[in-house]
């Protein structure tokens, strides 16, 4: 493993500059009262704004899922349905159980036999143990991880798989007095390190959506293991059909708002108008002290409101006269008048749950996870809005908003809807607010982190490709023979050379220039380095013309990246600090091709 780190965005203010602007005892009682005030004002907010009649109907609406059904949902959504089926088709079930840890197989088997139980006038689904005949191969990770440091978060190894060690570790005395010892209890964030594997970091945006939905599957198996092993009881809700309002932006479904907006931007990855909104807030409203928290006009909302839904897509729409406060309450309410929460119905009580969970890295776990969960317009949404909030924090000078008072105002936004039960409010109020704002700083703070594919999905990705190609040479109905047949194959694969001899890999252009080139691979050699002498033998050749060159006689070079494209991946655009050689033994079969970024460039 590199020790090369990749870590996360320093806290907003250092600690000289906290020291400079310290504020006394007073002043910090003061503005945590002010924001405790706010949380429990957002929260009556969100009652008045939904009626309570209407809230309670619509609650008894979101029912939780009758005898069964939730654990046929739940196969469906890691693709295991065919598992409760006569009529399926076994081999695609191995292909998949075979990726899986032991943990995460044993999380299977846990909802195969409560749908057994709950279902019992149907046939029983067959048996995870009957697949799994072959002995499972068991993650070695004691080896792995040298040492479970708060402050490193390991995506090697599956976050079941580690949940098992620290559960054993936390059994030991003298680990238990060295966490308590460890742990913080000021409720400041550290800096969180993710160790750069030699292949890089695999950011959501680098997959193709074949092998996304892979990952989502595979993401829910190890989210339920997880949850299994520290005790959480998740409950998903379905939130019933609702009659859609005849507004244009707000009570629009979210996936129903961008499909229209992409018909006018074809690009776009959030609303036209929350772009809008967050870009005047951007630039008039986040210098604004007490931004989101000091409540703005209500006739001057409403009027707004009104505008902007009978204007906005004509252009007719002048900000110039907006209240920076106004805007910020058009944004909550934008937000909280989702007709399904920003979270969704299914993972909100999940992404609630995580404030349960004492130890930063599972919750870090948890959330990594549940991000990868979300449809994909929800997720764009959210990451646009969290960096915005960070946005905010990092102007805490000025606005007098740090991180814990911007969490402690959107977080009933976030956590409480209308479609879905929440007991966000239930208990010791200041008990409630934080934890709920703890979960929200989380999602701020560590919001790069949480957008990255952990390194143990892509290689089950990896091998359920690998396995889902071989199928096809060693198809057998019966899974003993199937299994056999693959493990065999693993032991006679020939060892993965490390070695720093040189090879020679053909690269494919795309549809920038037409042609290939040829490199020699090293120990060292690198994905940016292929990409510079891309830019020097293709782009800087007069026939090509490809560089742009400035006044100052520097030359901008079309946004380039590298992909891995076939053998046991779909299509992966690389890490610029992705070990070529390594790449190549990990995916011999692959092709990797140059071509310019899609969305004007956006990428690793």
């Amino acid at each position: 493993m590199s020790v090369e780190p990749w870590a996360c965005p320093q806290d907003q203010t250092t600690s000289e500059q906290a020291q400079s602007i310290q504020p006394s005892q007073d002043q910090e009682q003061h503005l945590d009262k002010l924001c405790l005030d706010s949380f429990w004002s957002e929260v009556e907010t969100i009652r008045q704004g939904s009626g309570d009649t209407d809230l309670d109907c619509t609650r008894r609406d979101s029912r939780q899922s009758e005898e069964g059904e939730q654990e046929e949902q739940w196969l469906a959504d890691a693709g295991l349905s065919t598992l409760i089926q006569d009529d399926s088709e076994d081999v695609d079930n191995v292909v998949l159980l075979s990726t899986l840890t032991r943990t995460q197989a044993e999380a299977v088997k846990r909802r195969l036999d409560s749908y057994t139980l709950r279902k019992k006038d149907k046939p029983p689904p067959r048996d995870v143990r009957e697949i799994f005949r072959t002995p499972i191969a068991q993650v070695r990770i004691f080896n792995m991880i040298p040492d479970l440091v708060e402050e490193f978060l390991i995506t090697d190894v599956a976050y079941c798989e580690q949940a098992v060690i620290f559960l054993k570790q936390a059994k030991l005395p003298q680990n238990n007095s060295q966490n308590s010892q460890r742990r913080k209890d000021d409720g400041t964030l550290p800096m969180v390190i993710c160790p750069k594997c030699r292949l890089g970091v695999t950011r959501i945006q680098d997959l193709s959506p074949v092998d996304m939905k892979k990952v989502r599957q595979l993401a829910l198996i190890d989210l339920t293991a997880l949850c299994d092993l520290l005790e959480l009881e998740v409950k998903r809700h379905k939130t019933a059909k609702r009659k859609i309002p005849d507004n244009s932006l707000f009570g629009v479904p979210l996936a129903a708002l961008l499909e229209h907006d992409q018909k006018l931007k074809p690009n776009t990855t959030i609303p036209l108008f929350l772009q809008g909104l967050l870009s005047f807030l951007e630039k008039r409203g986040i210098d604004s002290e007490g931004i989101l928290r000091v409540p703005g006009s209500q006739s001057r909302i409403k009027l707004l409101q009104q505008n902007l839904e009978a204007n906005f897509y004509s252009g007719h729409i002048s900000w110039d006269e907006v209240s920076p406060n106004d805007a910020a309450a058009l944004l909550k309410k934008f937000i909280r008048e989702l007709p399904a929460p920003l979270l969704t119905a299914e993972y909100l009580n999940s992404f609630s749950a995580v404030r349960e969970i004492t130890e930063l890295k599972q919750k870090l776990h948890m959330l990594n996870l549940l991000i990868l969960l979300l449809p994909e317009p929800n997720r764009n949404t959210l990451k646009a809005l969290l960096e915005f909030l960070s946005k905010v924090v990092s102007r805490e000078k000025k606005n007098r908003m740090n991180l814990w008072a911007v969490a402690t105002i959107m977080a009933p936004n976030l956590f409480l809807h209308k479609a879905v039960p929440s007991r966000l409010t239930e208990g010791a109020e200041k008990g409630q607010a934080e934890k709920a704002a703890d979960v929200m700083r989380l999602l701020i703070r560590y919001q790069d982190l949480l957008w990255t594919i952990p390194n143990f999905l892509v290689s089950q990705v990896r091998k359920l490709n690998e396995n889902s190609n071989r199928r096809y040479q060693f198809y057998d109905r019966r899974f003993k023979n199937l299994l056999r047949k693959i493990h065999t194959d693993n032991r006679e694969k020939p060892e993965k050379s490390n070695s720093e001899a040189c090879r020679t890999v053909k690269i494919q252009n795309g549809d920038l220039v037409s042609g290939t080139m040829e490199i020699q691979l090293n120990m060292n050699s690198r994905a940016s380095d292929l990409l510079t002498q891309f830019q020097r033998q293709f782009l800087l050749s007069p026939e090509n013309g490809k560089g742009k060159t400035r006044k100052n006689g520097s030359v901008v070079y079309p946004d380039c990246a590298l992909y891995e494209v076939g053998g046991n991946i779909g299509e992966h655009c690389l890490d610029p600090d992705t070990h070529l050689q390594d790449l190549y033994n990990s995916n011999p079969g692959g092709e990797w091709v140059i071509r310019m970024k899609p969305n004007g460039g956006k990428g690793p």
